[in-house]
């Protein structure tokens, strides 16, 4: 099990950017508007080329994941509005899970917090994961001790030998695993890790 690194989800961005001309935005702008999500994608705007990285690691699980200035290009970020807030909270509510996508970017974010809260008390926190994006490998988070209360999104190796992410929590009792799909349930049954994987 492993963190993902910056370095490889911007790359899986820029592959994805690379085939659309425009890059990273405009490749995630042509995404389809859905009704309903698997993943509302907490983010830092400043991490665009990450963020496509990350979006497309999710997708590999099967899961639709909402970025909100891809599907909401409209809203401004910049500053905090009742408006952007009421659309947010519409597309938590469309959402059965969040993913809090942690990098450095984030300390400066001034949804991000908020964003977890309210998603925090309207699907608890059995909904949540904390995946952080860390600078190298075998390189440790450092981050805002309430991100501790959550499990974290990492990457495993599936039954089929794939790398894929999933919700993994532990070392306290044993590091315990549950897929991407049971974040969305909100389901607290976990798995323990089995050697190897």
């Amino acid at each position: 099990m492993t963190y993902y690194t910056v370095t490889e989800v911007r790359a899986e961005g820029r592959r994805a950017g690379s085939v659309v001309f425009g890059g990273a935005r405009e490749a995630l702008r042509k995404s389809a508007k859905l009704d309903s999500y698997d993943i509302f994608l907490s983010h830092s705007f400043r991490d665009a080329e990450i963020i496509l990285g990350v979006k497309k690691i999710l997708e590999r699980s099967g899961r639709t994941v909402y970025v909100d200035w891809i599907e909401d290009a409209q809203l401004d970020r910049s500053s905090v509005t009742a408006e952007t807030a009421d659309l947010l909270r519409r597309r938590m509510k469309q959402s059965l899970s969040l993913v809090y996508a942690y990098s450095e970017s984030s300390t400066t974010s001034k949804w991000m917090p908020w964003e977890l809260g309210y998603f925090d008390g309207y699907r608890s926190g059995q909904s949540i994961g904390i995946m952080p994006l860390v600078s190298g490998p075998g390189v440790k988070p450092a981050g805002q001790e309430y991100l501790g209360l959550y499990p974290r999104v990492e990457e495993l190796k599936s039954e089929s030998g794939r790398l894929l992410p999933y919700v993994v929590r532990g070392p306290g009792d044993g590091t315990q695993w549950k897929s991407l799909e049971d974040l969305g349930r909100a389901t607290s049954s976990f798995k323990r890790l089995a050697n190897g994987r």
